[in-house]
């Protein structure tokens, strides 16, 4: 499977790019795409290009005690229960636990999730309980020239009652230096 563009941005589990975004890309950046997704969440796709083959992305993606590294504002991920369903895909559960500094107070969350990977391609995150009314993430890996293409796509509605306003802005103030640091931690090993 390899990322081609496209004259059209299409949904974020396609395939395609446009131009633009391919040279963006190219150079480093993380490309951002936030919208409402209910009063009180938001949602998100992020997309990143790493300089390493799918097979060692797929490594470092799936290794989810080390996400610690990737994202400070988590500070526990672990792994609580594994099988393998099949060649190409197996489930996980997983335990995060994490907190975001807002203007006037630090929000503390917690979440169990069921994950489903399918073996170099994708990973679900499926909300199981935690401190959300509601979550859902999916995270995408294709080849992309010599490197990878890793799209990210989460929702999100944590029971914390803050605007979705404020989540969609700290959504694009952190979640490219988290991904940056993601890069640069999967590129150093």
């Amino acid at each position: 499977m390899t990322a081609f563009f496209s004259p059209n941005r299409l949904h974020p589990s396609s395939s395609q790019l446009v131009w633009s975004d391919a040279a963006a890309l190219q150079r480093g950046e993380i490309l951002l795409e936030t919208l409402p997704h209910t009063a009180w969440g938001a949602a998100v796709t992020a997309r990143m290009y790493l300089p390493l083959k799918r097979a060692i992305v797929w490594q470092h993606v799936i290794n989810y005690p080390r996400w610690v590294q990737y994202f400070p504002a988590i500070s526990c991920s672990e792994v609580l229960s594994a099988e393998t369903a099949t060649d190409a895909t197996s489930s996980k559960r997983l335990y995060q636990v994490g907190s975001k500094n807002f203007l006037f107070f630090t929000a503390h969350v917690d979440i169990y999730l069921n994950v489903v990977e399918t073996a170099q391609q994708r990973v679900q995150f499926r909300f199981e309980s935690g401190s959300f009314n509601d979550f859902a993430a999916d995270l995408r890996l294709q080849d992309c020239d010599d490197g990878t293409l890793l799209t990210y796509f989460v929702q999100a509605t944590p029971t914390i009652p803050v605007p979705s306003l404020f989540i969609q802005q700290a959504i694009q103030l952190d979640l490219p230096s988290n991904m940056r640091t993601m890069r640069t931690v999967m590129c150093q090993s």
